[in-house]
């Protein structure tokens, strides 16, 4: 009897220590479930935050600004990876136009360009077949427990003032000692003349190379047209003078690009057209942004509000950088020498409206005689810069923290004036 006992016992002990293994596989199933959602989730939301804050940039009212903040929308978030770094999210699907959706200022969705104020990216991605539920499947009939489970994200953004900001290392002279806030002189659609041939201090009513953080350093000017942000009124910029080094940076604005330069690189990056303005194919001089068409154009010509709808680049339709007539040399007369190739036009793959961002309308620093900053200008860049270096121009767009500016920066929120930044809502 002594034997059956101890016999039953150590039974009874295998029986339990089966039972607390499974146990103990049931909570490790459920940690690594967890674990794989948790990480699915946190690398799904950082894409939908940065589809909400691309698209939220380009809400300005103007007529193609729901159609830009798709494509900014849909080029931020998915360059993003989700699924464990995965460059393709899994297999499971990129983000697309249908995950975006923009509401009003009664955040009531709408679909019209000059009522939207926040841009809403949501999006649902396949988490795989978690292990615990699969192997709960082989003993159960809910239908709940098999297939793929999903994950879910969602992010909302809109546009408010910065107290810092992203401006490219240039700055802006007042056009007289006297001219004051808001304008400093100049008048909207104004074409200002950047020294680009010559270096030494900038004189007034001109715009110039201006390093941001104070130095001379060529480097740090080439630095800084990739993105410098924490700019604050009162810094005290750097006068580099001319800066050949930066063209390669200045001209991916414009989709022109030597033979390793790829549109899809996030610094390479093209505005949505790289349609160019010069005296030559735009006589005025005047008003490019969005103005009338001048006597004396180009065949090709049209202001930059139409010309990015279409993803026009510098050559138009067209991708030949040099040619004659059609090629981007041949309608702007700019000399682009080592520059050969341009992001593809029109609305296809593989350029302007795939990867088309908000790049040629950008701040500039309004500086005093002691060269510190007292205001922000908005600019818009109409030329790339040519080989070798020559006079360049920029239109100015008025003062950047006007009602309706069109620009828009990526500094830090939380300002009470200035220029507008994209900002999480939700």
């Amino acid at each position: 009897m002594h034997r059956s006992t101890a016999s039953r016992q150590r039974g009874a002990v295998i029986v339990t220590a089966c039972l607390v293994l499974l146990f103990l596989l049931g909570f490790m199933g459920i940690a690594l479930d967890f674990g794989r959602a948790f990480i699915v989730r946190s690398e799904l939301q950082s894409a939908v935050d940065s589809c909400a804050l691309g698209a939220a940039q380009e809400l300005d009212g103007a007529t193609d600004a729901i159609t830009r903040a798709v494509s900014a929308g849909l080029t931020s978030g998915n360059a993003n990876r989700v699924y464990f770094q995965s460059s393709t999210w899994g297999g499971a699907g990129e983000l697309t136009p249908s995950d975006l959706v923009f509401r009003d200022a009664s955040f009531v969705q709408t679909t019209l360009p000059a009522q939207a104020r926040y841009a809403e990216c949501r999006h649902s991605q396949a988490n795989g077949q978690p292990w615990l539920l699969q192997a709960l499947a082989a003993f159960s009939s809910d239908p709940s427990l098999n297939g793929p489970q999903s994950v879910y994200a969602r992010a909302v953004a809109t546009r408010s003032s910065a107290q810092t900001t992203c401006p490219i290392p240039v700055a802006l002279k007042p056009k007289t000692s006297s001219s004051g806030p808001p304008n400093y002189g100049y008048a909207v659609g104004e074409w200002v003349t950047m020294l680009t041939t010559q270096s030494g201090s900038l004189q007034p009513g001109y715009i110039g190379w201006a390093n941001l953080d104070g130095s001379n350093s060529a480097s740090e000017t080439v630095a800084e047209m990739n993105g410098h942000c924490g700019t604050r009124v009162g810094d005290t910029v750097g006068t580099p003078g001319t800066q050949s080094t930066v063209v390669d940076n200045w001209n991916y604005r414009f989709g022109i690009y030597k033979n390793s330069g790829d549109p899809s690189v996030t610094i390479e990056r093209p505005d949505f057209t790289g349609y160019a303005y010069t005296g030559k194919n735009w006589p005025s001089a005047f008003n490019a942004f969005d103005g009338p068409t001048p006597a004396g154009a180009d065949a090709t010509a049209a202001n930059y509000a139409t010309k990015r709808t279409t993803w026009a680049s510098c050559a138009d339709t067209g991708t030949r950088v040099r040619g004659g007539a059609g090629s981007c040399e041949g309608i702007t007369g700019l000399s682009l020498n080592s520059f050969q190739k341009l992001a593809t036009p029109g609305n296809t793959s593989g350029g302007f409206r795939q990867y088309g961002v908000s790049r040629r309308l950008v701040l500039a620093p309004v500086v005093n005689n002691q060269n510190k900053i007292v205001d922000y200008a908005c600019m818009f860049m109409l030329q790339p810069l040519s080989l070798p270096m020559a006079n360049t121009q920029l239109e100015f767009r008025g003062n950047a923290g006007a009602v309706g500016s069109p620009c828009t920066t990526n500094g830090l929120a939380g300002g009470t004036a200035g220029p507008l930044v994209p900002v999480l809502v939700r």
